[in-house]
């Protein structure tokens, strides 16, 4: 028995790699699932467009599919591009004879206005395929050719969904990111189950292959055992991730970015260990506590550029870090959402230059400030006295506008930017650096400095 769940994708490729048996693959692969393929045609394309499609003769096509699911036990399928009449009806036989549990994306033409699906091949669509399908994925304008209607509103979407059902697939689920208003999608069953799943309009250049990775997910859901209902929220959220991560790149409309779901979690694990080597360091050096100020230090670390946006994705110490005689101590293990203050300095300085991924707060004095010369340091300040009218009165904008103010006085990001405090805030000095171990590094060589005691180990 496998240990790995396999999934067939039916589909063109993409020379661009962000649509098709491209974006398929990825999806499959971030899900935890085998993905195995039946090429339908070869496109030459990019972000701009289609320039060039080549068809696979519907015999290779058919022989394809027999190769993968004699051998590696597939169970689910899904089509994509399949292009004319006669590669329709091979896949349609294939799908039959092989008795597949099959996921139609009815891809007719591409972000670009490209048509992948000849006209003629349509019918065969509607007749020979939808018949066999478990569920069947379109856009909106998909939905309209299929169903023969005009679609508006909500309640257009619902009247032709159940047109579709009678073309004989078991669901229909159809995506709302072409409808005005909030990006709503419909899923109709035949036993009646109408569900509505709301979400979020992203405003993203990278949107390619976006229906491709939500029925690729939606397969792969299903091959490892979700119901249909778990499928559609498995895949709305998968794709969610994918816009809203998308890669920048090309003229034109860029690519979703499958694989930005599995790196997160990578990139998350990396951070919490190297803040578990920072706090390591921190707690085991004696004379730290010289540098809490009364509000106590925080250390955080932020996700890589790509996916630091918010302080949810900067990780910090919930409760901060507290004295424990001349020793500092961490509250709790370290936690992505723990700190808004150290996360919005990271954010603004990660804004001017990517690298820099890390900061502590500390202590503000004379002397401290001193060490921090003394070892060599780059800083700069700012004077929160000085802070505009207007950034007083939003919530959460003092530090952001503090630090670039700093840091465009600096003309890059310093190791260290302070101020003197106003009325009720402390005055406070951060440390920044690439990582929590650098920043730590930086914050053991400031009090050493402090206590003659000579540089700490390179940073």
């Amino acid at each position: 028995m496998s240990n790995i769940p396999v999934a067939l994708t039916i589909a063109g490729s993409d020379s661009g790699g962000g649509a098709g048996i491209e974006a398929d693959l990825k999806t499959f692969a971030a899900l935890g699932v085998h993905g195995v393929v039946a090429i339908t045609a070869v496109t030459a394309q990019n972000t701009m467009g289609v320039s060039a499609v080549s068809e696979v003769s519907p015999e290779i096509v058919r022989s394809q599919i027999d190769a993968v699911v004699t051998d590696f036990g597939v169970k689910y399928a899904k089509t994509g591009m399949l292009s004319s009449p006669s590669i329709v009806e091979a896949v349609s036989r294939a799908i039959s004879d092989h008795r597949l549990h099959l996921v139609v994306d009815p891809v007719m033409i591409a972000k670009s206005g490209a048509p992948l699906l000849k006209q003629d091949a349509l019918r065969n669509l509607k007749l020979q395929l939808l018949p066999l399908a478990e569920a069947v994925t379109p856009n909106v304008d998909e939905a309209e050719a299929l169903s023969g209607m005009a679609i508006d509103d909500i309640d257009d979407a619902i009247v032709a969904g159940k047109a579709i059902l009678k073309l004989g697939p078991k669901a229909v689920i159809i995506k709302g990111g072409h409808l005005s208003g909030p990006p709503i999608d419909l899923l109709i069953t035949g036993d009646g189950t109408i569900r509505q799943y709301g979400g979020s309009r992203i405003t993203s250049a990278s949107t390619h292959g976006t229906g491709c990775t939500f029925s690729a997910a939606m397969t792969a859901l299903l091959s490892k055992g979700h119901s249909l209902e778990e499928s559609v929220l498995g895949a709305k959220a998968f794709v969610s991730n994918a816009i809203l991560y998308g890669i920048r790149i090309g003229g034109g409309v860029g690519p979703a970015n499958p694989m930005s779901n599995i790196e997160i979690d990578a990139e998350k694990y990396r951070v919490l260990s190297n803040m578990s080597d920072a706090l390591a360091i921190l707690e085991s050096t004696d004379g730290l506590s010289l540098l809490c100020p009364e509000c106590q230090i925080n250390i955080g670390m932020a996700l890589p550029m790509q996916y630091a946006r918010v302080p949810d994705d900067v990780c910090a110490i919930p409760g901060r870090m507290v004295k424990l005689g001349s020793h500092l101590k961490a509250s709790a293990c370290p936690h992505f959402g723990a700190s808004s203050h150290v996360a919005k300095v990271i954010l603004t300085a990660m804004s001017f230059d990517p690298r820099i991924r890390s900061a502590m707060n500390i202590r503000y004095s004379d002397s401290i400030l001193d060490a921090c010369l003394r070892t060599g340091f780059t800083v700069s300040s700012y004077d929160r006295s000085k802070e505009p009218d207007d950034v007083k009165r939003t919530e959460g904008a003092s530090i952001p506008w503090g630090v670039t103010a700093a840091i465009n006085a600096a003309g890059k990001v310093p190791d260290v930017i302070f101020h003197k405090g106003d009325l009720g805030k402390e005055p406070m000095l951060n440390i920044l650096g690439k990582d929590s171990v650098e920043v730590s590094m930086k914050a053991i060589s400031i009090v050493r400095q402090m206590l003659g005691r000579g540089p700490a180990t390179p940073y």
